[in-house]
């Protein structure tokens, strides 16, 4: 199949979500407190629908389901891959993520959670949590009781460009004035360890800590990044990670450029620029997937791109 399948985004309001994904992406948000574009999603908390071609109206769950020759025949149960963009307007809890055996056992058979966070703009004096100081499961209880959590919590200052990958275990949190491009693991999985004291609708959010001291890693251990650029006459793209579950890259296109699909299937988010693919025209917000077997495709124009595959 040569059909580029192009999907309409899911938005998902938020206590912390603002106006970004209006302001800077023009999308139409449900308020203003939207937090989440699920932009690539067949989750059934979120399932996108192609919006052109053959399989138009499809949702994105069922053309996996139907049609797997498109994404590579590959033999897993679900679309493996779900990426958002997330508006930080105000500080999301502090929160832990199950790996794949916690969460099937605990979670009614449910994936974990690996992701990862690319920063798309955050303020001057932005900052996220991510990881913790506690040496052992005993000092993360006491502190934990004791709501030792300026001590416990371990702050990074952010900018533009930035990335991060979040392994399972992992205390974090993306915190205000920051918005992010996040590929995930296709899961909804999330254990609360603290909201800030939070209400909404008059009463504090559920809290998960018991689950998030059984699976939060201990001591904290950082997860190194090497970002390696490859350089094409007009392009240039830069490894951000690989792992078990995917591997992404940014790539800048500045010109027209030519590239092979060798993968079962590739998403693309388009987070800056204007351009096409194979005369195809596409903006900043756009989101889509190359099918498998797809050869090469041309892209043109200036654009910045978040490309993933499994």
């Amino acid at each position: 199949m040569r059909e580029i399948l192009f999907l309409k985004p899911v938005f998902k309001e938020m206590i912390w979500g603002g106006t970004r994904l209006k302001t800077d992406f023009h999308y139409e948000i449900p308020s203003n407190n939207t937090g989440e574009c699920w932009a690539i999603s067949a989750h059934q908390n979120g399932d996108c629908e192609i919006i052109n071609g053959s399989y138009k109206g499809y949702k994105l769950s069922k053309l996996w389901s139907e049609h797997r020759e498109i994404f590579g025949d590959i033999n897993q149960e679900v679309f493996p891959l779900l990426v958002k963009i997330i508006d930080a307007k105000d500080d999301l809890s502090i929160q832990v993520h199950p790996d794949d055996t916690y969460a099937k056992e605990n979670e009614n058979g449910a994936l974990g959670k690996t992701e990862c966070w690319y920063i798309l703009d955050c303020d001057e004096d932005a900052s996220i949590v991510i990881g913790h100081h506690a040496k052992s499961k005993d000092e993360l209880r006491k502190m934990i009781s004791n709501n030792a959590w300026s001590n416990l919590i371990r702050i990074l200052p952010i900018k533009k460009g930035d990335f991060f990958q979040i392994e399972p275990g992992t205390v974090h949190a993306i915190k205000k004035g920051t918005l992010i491009l996040e590929t995930q693991q296709n899961s909804d999985i999330t254990y609360r360890l603290y909201d800030y004291g939070r209400l909404q609708n008059g009463k504090p959010r559920e809290l998960h800590l018991n689950k998030s001291i059984d699976v939060i890693h201990c001591p904290h251990n950082d997860i190194q990044i090497n970002r390696d650029k490859t350089e094409y006459p007009n392009a240039m793209k830069e490894h951000l990670v690989t792992c078990p579950y995917y591997t992404v890259n940014k790539i800048e296109i500045n010109g027209k450029q030519e590239f092979t699909q060798e993968e079962p299937f590739t998403l693309i988010s388009v987070i800056e620029g204007d351009g096409e693919i194979d005369g195809t025209e596409i903006h900043k917000g756009d989101h889509f997937i190359i099918p498998s077997n797809y050869g090469t495709y041309q892209l043109t124009g200036k654009l910045q791109l978040i490309v993933s595959h499994v």
